[in-house]
């Protein structure tokens, strides 16, 4: 049985309000590391919010595994097991690492459930907003006990605002309203859940970057797929995902970029 929302919501609140907001802003050098190059950062935030929620989630489901992403770094063996079958949990401790120790807000939790390599369940938590989203497969997206609706469907590209990757690509320029860039997978996903944000393209497929954010886009009603038309999972690593208001604007935009 996947554990009842609330229960994960709460533990994931604890574990930002004891193990990361007490280090924003705090941080000594001694307690940022590099890990594949210079910009590549983990903190003992993401550590100890890692720890926590590990055993956190493991308690409230014996039976499942985690794959963290800080653990996974260690061990990068970790990621085959989202081709297993059972229950996992997927874990970012602080999405937009780089956001939290330069003192910007936008970084996030991002916990998600998969049971025999599809997401159940997702949940994304923006600490400093106290905004918890949350999606159930089947059962919609919900934003602190509000039913989330994704925008922007029937209306042109010029104007729709989103990220369209790092550089905007050549074949979208001038043809989007606004390009918005929050540093964090995760605070997309929640922008565009809520309706402040239209659309995303994410060329690095990290589970944990995407696997809850994906479910919450889905269940609000956006067209979410890899730019080749395959339907994201937890296990894909390779390609380009597309998260658009609808399957129109979704074709528009990718069409474009296939450009």
């Amino acid at each position: 049985m996947i554990p009842p929302s609330d229960q994960v919501a709460a533990l994931i609140r604890d574990v930002a309000h004891r193990e990361i907001l007490p280090r924003f802003k705090t941080l000594g050098a001694e307690a940022i590391h590099a890990k594949s190059h210079a910009n590549d950062l983990v903190t003992d935030a993401d550590l100890a919010a890692e720890k926590a929620l590990t055993a956190g989630l493991l308690a409230l489901l014996p039976d499942s595994r985690v794959v963290g992403e800080e653990s996974a770094y260690d061990d990068p063996a970790q990621l085959d097991r989202l081709r297993d079958n059972g229950w996992i949990w997927i874990v970012d401790p602080v999405d937009g690492t780089s956001n939290f120790v330069h003192g910007r807000p936008t970084f996030a939790v991002a916990v998600a459930l998969v049971r025999d390599g599809q997401t159940v369940a997702g949940w994304l938590y923006a600490p400093i907003a106290d905004e918890m989203v949350y999606a159930g497969l089947g059962q919609g997206s919900w934003c602190n006990g509000q039913r989330l609706t994704v925008t922007g469907a029937g209306r042109p590209l010029s104007d729709l605002a989103g990220n369209a990757g790092y550089r905007v690509p050549a074949a979208l320029q001038g043809r989007i309203g606004e390009q918005r860039r929050h540093g964090s997978a995760a605070h997309d996903y929640m922008a565009i859940a809520t309706g402040r944000m239209d659309f995303a393209v994410f060329r690095r497929l990290m589970p944990w970057d995407h696997a809850a954010g994906v479910l919450i886009c889905q269940e609000a009603g956006a067209f979410v797929a890899l730019l080749d038309g395959r339907p994201y999972a937890p296990s894909i690593r390779e390609g380009i995902i597309l998260t658009a208001p609808g399957a129109v604007v979704w074709r528009q935009m990718a069409d474009a970029l296939k450009t």
